[in-house]
């Protein structure tokens, strides 16, 4: 079986002609020293999933400061002052009331708040984000004063069908792309991607992909 080492460095080789794309390990459920490994083998990012569980684990892996550390689950907004202070990233800001919850505690303890916002493109009723249509809250969002929105998140269709992927990741770069040309707006990440569909996501034009199972091998 193949090391955490031996699958991140594959992992990197299939990108190595595309080197602007970053990769986020993801690190939920993982034991503290399969995170050291992995950081040591070279991880520049990871992300968790849960705000208690990252809590109670960062303190435990030792080259945790050499990592970025980003939330990547669903944030409740009651978790928004914790996760403020744990965080260097949120990537998941799924609605306008998220945001002004993290703008707030953000602004609270004299920080600006880099995050992410997620993008429902497949239109799906469980996923959580924004519409891409809508425009006035996303900006409403861009335009806050306790965050410094990066980018946008999109997490494929749950569906094998390698065109309703691809079609999903599209909507989210097109929006992406016209954001980009609003006067004043600065943004430069488009996380899509995970194990399962990073390929497609490389090819709609991601510049962050988001894999736990390539890195880690299947849970136990």
């Amino acid at each position: 079986m193949k090391t955490i080492t031996q699958n991140l460095q594959t992992l990197k080789s299939s990108l190595k002609d595309k080197p602007h794309i970053d990769i986020v390990v993801v690190t939920k459920t993982r034991l503290p020293k399969e995170v050291e490994e992995a950081i040591e083998a070279g991880a520049k990012s990871i992300g968790e999933n849960r705000v208690q569980e990252a809590e109670q684990k960062f303190p435990k892996i030792n080259n945790i400061d050499k990592v970025e550390k980003r939330l990547i689950g669903r944030l409740q907004s009651n978790k928004a002052k914790k996760a403020v202070k744990i965080f260097d990233t949120i990537d998941s800001v799924d609605s306008l009331r998220l945001s002004q919850k993290i703008s707030k505690a953000a602004e609270s303890i004299g920080k600006r708040q880099r995050v992410l916002l997620q993008i429902n493109s497949s239109g799906e009723d469980k996923k959580a984000g924004f519409k891409p249509s809508e425009k006035k809250e996303i900006l409403e969002c861009i335009n806050m004063s306790g965050i410094q929105v990066e980018g946008l998140m999109t997490m494929g269709p749950n569906t094998k069908d390698a065109h309703m992927i691809a079609e999903s990741f599209k909507k989210t770069k097109k929006l992406f792309d016209e954001l980009k040309e609003v006067e004043g707006i600065s943004i430069k990440t488009l996380s899509m991607g995970m194990s399962g569909d990073y390929q497609i996501a490389v090819c709609e034009g991601s510049t962050s992909i988001r894999v736990g199972t390539a890195v880690f091998g299947p849970r136990g």
